[in-house]
């Protein structure tokens, strides 16, 4: 159940964070490639082109990241066995 919840604490972020950056290269884009603005393409070209595409990559690498942290921290936390008298 952590490790679902986690997954899904990472999608979200990535999503999030995946989307800004999406805005942010899309900006970059459309300045770089002196893309035109006429009946605001340039915009809806960021927003509708940048900004999805942003959000599922950053959402499956997020949800990935934290998927795969949230085993291998199951994986490892293993109880350990109490000292007995042959390890003092």
């Amino acid at each position: 159940m952590k490790i679902a919840l986690l997954a899904l604490l990472g999608l979200i972020l990535g999503a999030l964070g995946g989307a800004a950056l999406g805005i942010g290269a899309g900006l970059a884009w459309v300045e770089i490639f002196k893309t035109t603005s006429f009946e605001g393409y340039s915009g809806m070209l960021v927003f509708f082109t940048f900004m999805p595409l942003g959000a599922a990559i950053g959402g499956l690498g997020g949800a990935l990241l934290f998927g795969v942290i949230a085993a291998r921290d199951a994986e490892i936390a293993v109880m350990r066995e109490p000292a007995g008298p042959q390890d003092r």
